[in-house]
């Protein structure tokens, strides 16, 4: 059985009140290959100050695997013509495809007063409550980040703080290929089990979950959204 972590105040934050939310901007980049975009958000980290407004990128990724830097090698079993990507985030390897949302929050956590376990456990939740509005039950994994059902996983999570600034972010399956999973030790876990929404009896597309996904991230980070065009690569 899932062991619930326990993370603190799984509520939104107190300004999250309609009136008292920080601005962000909320950028969707369609479908892109993976490298572009993790180079634009380096850049984009690596140039902001206390004054640039958090931004929110959703994506949707040709298919990749990332390992992360401490990630082993050994356990991305059989690649094949899937590239693999060594990355500056934590954790191991996952790997992004199509009909999966990958969702990059650029947040100053300074500013919203957060740590990262917080920060973490308000992704999960977020998550948690997105599948809530499908009557799906998910539940948090002690020692594992990301997000389950059933014991299997349907959102990972793969995170780096530069400068008390996030990068890097969620991916969670909605109506994807997972066979790709079966090339890799997902997370680093020998066969652990990966599902999705559709499998679920959700949606058979992102563009359902997407506002859904946004919406409760807003809520948990007290941010009020705007739409703005996609970075430049």
């Amino acid at each position: 059985m899932d062991a619930v972590t326990a993370c603190p105040h799984p509520n939104p934050l107190p300004q999250a009140e309609e009136g008292a939310r920080r601005p962000a901007l909320l950028r969707d980049l369609g479908r892109q290959p993976y490298e572009p975009v993790w180079r634009a958000m380096q850049a984009f980290t690596d140039a902001r100050d206390e004054a640039t407004p958090d931004e929110l990128w959703l994506v949707e990724h040709e298919p990749v695997f990332t390992l992360g830097q401490a990630g082993k090698p050994e356990h991305v079993l059989a690649p094949g013509e899937i590239p693999v990507i060594h990355v500056d985030r934590g954790g191991q390897v996952t790997y992004h495809g199509p009909g999966q949302i990958v969702l990059y929050p650029l947040l100053d956590l300074r500013r919203l007063k957060l740590g990262v376990r917080e920060y973490v456990c308000r992704i999960e939740q977020a998550i948690i409550d997105t599948l809530g509005d499908w009557n799906i039950e998910a539940v948090r994994r002690e020692g594992a980040p990301g997000v389950y059902v059933a014991g299997a996983k349907i959102a990972a999570l793969g995170i780096r703080v530069r400068r008390g600034c996030t990068f890097h972010g969620l991916a969670f399956n909605i109506d994807m290929d997972l066979s790709p999973f079966l090339r890799i030790n997902p997370c680093g876990y020998e066969g652990l089990r990966v599902t999705s929404m559709v499998d679920l009896g959700g949606p058979s597309g992102i563009e359902a979950v997407k506002p859904a996904l946004v919406g409760h991230v807003a809520a948990q980070f007290g941010l009020s959204v705007e739409s703005a065009p996609p970075p430049a690569f």
